[in-house]
């Protein structure tokens, strides 16, 4: 019997109830329960003397009981004393039966684990697993590591080590793994088999230095992790190919090459697009010309130029009688689009429509039925371009800015808007936040990838400087002088809580302060809880220089263009990730004037800040901040795991890995051609059901 065809209830002891709780962690076939990896090891293979007991140990202890006895104080607990021949510890119960307290009775001994605590008697392990220890029956000591393994409520380790034990039992007793890597690719890589990693990643042995053993396994560098690691890339990068591959059997609308419009719009603009935007251009007009639906990603750092970009692949599509719709995360980037497009296409003949949260009434059903009707070729909006209510004439492309900012249905839901029975649009997904190359093979496999990779002329680089927030008074200090000599300048607030309303708050007294230190400037502020009508009133006197300084959370994060802001302080820029706040910095250096960029942060900084901020100070660039913060923080932050539905992997590390993802592309390309039998069995392992969220 195959155990992905296995289910779980032909396991004793695995009901409807235990059924229900394992399909909670998709968990529901034989194979399922073996691909259910440790996320760390236990070692209980040694039994500790008491007296080397040191705070925060995990450790076995084997000892007599010396009293058993409730101690009452804000909760009540149960308290055990045991001994060894090296001293005595306690043990501590918060949740436990009075047969528990009556089993545990001076002279029992018993062998326990746990990690060691301060408590009010000494040192003490809380809630630690026990067993009693008899003379007829002694405990044999553990052979191997014991797993720690992804659980959820009502599931407990025990229980999942017990299930998983009687699976590998099986594996020996007519149960098949089959391994989906052919034998011709394993032998050039040096797998070893797939049954023996994951009889070891269960169960890995105890081999002389079991410390050694452990830190290899906590690194994700033993041999058995690697192999498991790479059939997780590879079914991960097949997954998308074959998304890909699907896409490419739809049709989509042959928008051919550039005409008149084009020409007009690109001998209006005051200044000539970079060598990079060209190239860009050329390969996104190449794509819109074939019948097939371009999916292309765009990368290009803070203030590159990718909304001309954008501007330029609307008017293809309109050139060839289609709509173009533009969509952005907030209301602040899309109304900068808004006015961008509207400024450069509507002297061309052309209209834009807009649509946001804030256009209701009359004038949303205007939009609506300009959208509809045809009369809006190009349609510019938030997340509002979703809605039910919103139709399409002949929508031929969709630019998705920021992109990662929006969830998979939205995403996938503004496609199917555009779709007929006889195609579907073209897609341009459009980022800011340079996605580092080990993402950009994984995650975005199903995507062309191009990339502008200069700034225009006339862009400054910003300089940083890190500064304590005991220097405040001088960062306030350079600010009134910086305005005085006709700049402006932002003053972002940041909160490590989640909460909005406390954000705002912050903001709010942040600026009160401010007026009251430097009366003689005018002071704005923007927050996420203002209304529409009243952030377009600040941004629109901030952009015309009646206000010198911005306060504001941030919000002001993209889409804001000042050229003449040329100072920014960040405060507390220890509570961001590195990316948002290279985002935040590209608000400023936007023109020719030096621009300068304060990290004010509060001592004392963790290491892993004290090492975010260094990179900030030492580097302008995008794409090496981008493969710092995936080193940090991991993709799942990075990308937003929750949104992208593949990227959250069960034993594969992108940071960690990444020296294997070249090997992936070409073994997946290999098995795409000679072994297709291969694919699905392996996209079905890995991704089970959530191989959905790709069609995006």
């Amino acid at each position: 019997m195959l155990a992905e065809q296995t289910p779980l209830t032909a396991l004793k002891g695995v009901g409807p109830s235990l059924a229900a709780k394992l399909a909670a962690i998709h968990l529901h076939t034989v194979q399922d329960l073996l691909f259910h990896l440790p996320l760390r090891y236990q070692d209980r293979t040694r039994i500790s003397p008491i007296g080397h007991c040191r705070m925060g140990a995990e450790l076995v202890l084997e000892g007599e009981v010396l009293t058993t006895e409730l101690a009452f104080g804000r909760r009540r607990s149960m308290l055990c004393r045991i001994k060894d021949h090296s001293g005595i510890i306690t043990l501590r119960f918060f949740h436990f039966s009075a047969a528990q307290k009556n089993a545990l009775k001076p002279g029992t001994r018993i062998r326990c684990y746990g990690e060691v605590r301060a408590g009010k008697t000494g040192l003490e392990l809380y809630h630690p697993e026990y067993q009693f220890v008899t003379e007829d029956q002694p405990l044999p000591n553990s052979t191997h590591l014991t797993p720690i393994y992804p659980a959820t409520e009502g599931l407990q380790q025990t229980r999942l080590r017990t299930l998983i034990d009687q699976a590998l039992s099986m594996l020996g007793d007519g149960e098949t793994l089959v391994d989906w890597i052919p034998q011709q690719i394993r032998e050039h890589l040096g797998f070893r088999s797939l049954t023996d990693s994951i009889r070891f990643l269960h169960h890995p042995p105890v081999q002389g230095a079991t410390d050694t053993v452990l830190f290899r396994l906590a690194e994700g560098q033993h041999p058995a992790q690697k192999r498991l690691a790479f059939e997780e890339l590879l079914s991960h990068r097949l997954c998308l190919r074959r998304l890909r591959d699907q896409a490419e059997r739809l049709s989509a609308p042959q928008l051919g090459s550039r005409g008149t419009l084009t020409k007009q719009f690109l001998a209006g603009l005051p200044f000539k697009l970079t060598r990079a935007q060209q190239k860009v251009c050329g390969e996104i007009s190449s794509d819109l010309s074939q019948g097939k639906p371009m999916l292309r990603l765009l990368q290009g750092d803070v203030g590159s130029g990718k909304t001309i970009v954008a501007a330029i692949a609307a008017l293809q599509a309109v050139e060839n009688g289609f709509q173009a719709a533009v969509m952005a995360p907030t209301e602040i980037l899309a109304e900068q689009h808004y006015l961008n497009f509207s400024r450069w296409l509507e002297p061309l003949g052309l209209q834009v429509g807009w649509l946001s949260g804030k256009v209701k009434g009359s004038k949303r059903e205007e939009q609506l039925h300009a959208f509809s009707k045809g009369g809006a070729q190009i349609v510019v909006g938030t997340h509002a371009l979703f809605q039910e209510s919103v139709t399409f004439a002949k929508l031929g492309l969709i630019v998705i800015d920021e992109q990662h900012r929006f969830g998979v249905h939205q995403r996938l839901a503004l496609r199917e808007k555009g779709a007929t029975e006889h195609f579907i649009p073209h897609q341009l997904v459009m980022t800011a936040t340079p996605i580092p190359r080990t993402l950009a093979m994984s995650a975005y496999a199903d995507l062309d990838c191009s990339i502008i990779d200069e700034l225009p002329p006339g862009r400054t680089a910003v300089n940083t400087l890190i500064i304590a927030n005991t220097r405040r008074d001088e960062v306030i200090e350079r600010i009134h002088h910086a305005c005085a000599q006709g700049s402006q300048a932002y003053w972002v607030c940041t909160l490590i809580e989640e909460s909005e309303a406390l954000q705002c708050q912050a903001a709010e007294a942040t600026a009160e302060t401010l007026r009251a230190q430097l009366p003689d400037l005018a002071i704005g502020l923007i927050h996420g809880r203002m209304k529409p009508r009243e952030k377009t009133l600040v941004m629109d006197a901030f952009k015309g220089g009646l206000l010198q300084l911005l306060v504001a959370t941030t919000v002001i994060e993209v889409g804001v263009d000042v050229p003449n802001a040329s100072l920014m302080v960040i405060e507390n820029p220890e509570r961001l990730g590195l990316a948002q706040l290279h985002q935040l910095r590209g608000r400023v250096g936007r023109g020719a004037i030096a621009s300068h960029c304060l990290l004010l942060y509060q001592a004392p900084l963790s290491q892993t800040a004290k090492q975010r901020l260094t990179i900030m100070r030492d580097s302008n660039d995008g794409f090496l901040i981008a493969e710092k913060d995936l080193e940090i923080r991991g993709p799942g932050q990075v990308l937003g795991t929750q949104q992208t539905g593949l990227m959250s992997f069960r034993i594969a590390d992108l940071s960690r890995d990444s020296g294997m993802l070249d090997e992936v592309k070409v073994q997946s390309e290999s098995i795409q051609q000679n072994y297709p039998e291969c694919v699905d069995p392996l996209i079905r392992r890995w991704l089970g059901d959530r191989e959905l969220y790709g069609n995006v």
